[in-house]
């Protein structure tokens, strides 16, 4: 119920008309937790942050791969990533963050149709290639920015610009919201994408999801890592988070790793053992057990 009501609150936020021009974009504070980092952002809605989009930064040997964060529906750069971002940014990789789907200066983004936002996110990651000199780009997103990147993979030739996406609760077969998903039905189509053409798109069954995990749910030459966790009450059930099996698929459940972690879907991009697991899955080789 609390992330409904801070979704009720984004929404009636991202209706009212913004007169002032946008300041211009700054880097926020680091946050440990997404209250405090949704109320700066409210503040600061071009918010950047700590760590991210240096376009001089030069990836290194260790991390060739700069790390494209994308946040989720309701959320922006900021609020989303402004803990995971200045720790990337600390173990040496090369931090980009977009805002996508939604207009400039609202804090309020990720709402827009998913496939446009697809278009956003792949001219974004070209500058990125463009500006770093690198061959390829890791992903990191949470929720719908989790599962809108397969369709820039899908549609878009992102499999040839892309080797890993982790995906933090991802809506990848959309979800029930606990059933309340259901009264979008009440309203005209029209109506709800003038609001949040995403919210409808990633309704469980919709075309939009149907279509994207149509022919196969993953594209052989990226690596996939989900990280979901059992009390998410946003993507419900959260199994629908997880990927169909396949040799370049990891599903991770959050308790498995920590049994007494209650965390749920906008905070897990806080908890520090799924920060440590989306560590773990950008560099492999340097694996460490997430700590409790």
């Amino acid at each position: 119920m609390r992330r409904l009501l801070v979704l009720l609150l984004a929404t009636a936020t991202a209706l009212v008309p913004t007169t002032a021009p946008a300041a211009a974009a700054e880097t926020g504070p680091p946050q440990r937790y997404f209250a405090a980092a949704l109320a700066y952002s409210l503040a600061h809605p071009d918010a950047i942050p700590p760590g991210a989009n240096d376009f001089s930064c030069e990836p290194s040997q260790q991390h060739p791969n700069p790390v494209v964060l994308v946040h989720g529906t309701f959320e922006n750069r900021y609020d989303n990533w402004a803990a995971l971002s200045p720790l990337l940014a600390e173990q040496g990789y090369c931090v980009f963050a977009l805002n996508y789907g939604g207009a400039e200066g609202n804090p309020i983004q990720g709402t827009g149709d998913i496939a446009t936002s697809a278009q956003e996110l792949a001219a974004f990651v070209s500058e990125v290639l463009a500006a770093t000199g690198a061959g390829r780009v890791d992903l990191v997103g949470h929720s719908q920015g989790g599962m809108m990147p397969r369709y820039y993979l899908k549609h878009l030739d992102g499999s040839s610009r892309v080797d890993k996406l982790i995906a933090l609760t991802p809506s990848n077969h959309g979800t029930t919201l606990f059933g309340l998903a259901n009264l979008l039905a009440l309203f005209p189509p029209d109506l709800v994408d003038l609001f949040c053409a995403a919210c409808r798109q990633q309704v469980a069954g919709s075309d939009f999801v149907t279509e994207l995990n149509s022919g196969g749910e993953t594209d052989p030459a990226v690596d996939y890592t989900v990280i979901a966790t059992r009390y998410d009450e946003v993507v419900t059930p959260y199994t629908s988070s997880f990927l169909e099996q396949a040799p370049n698929v990891d599903n991770l459940l959050l308790q498995d790793f920590c049994p007494a972690d209650f965390t749920e879907h906008v905070g897990i991009s806080y908890n520090e053992a799924a920060m440590r697991l989306t560590l773990n899955a950008l560099d492999p080789e340097n694996a460490v057990q997430p700590s409790c």
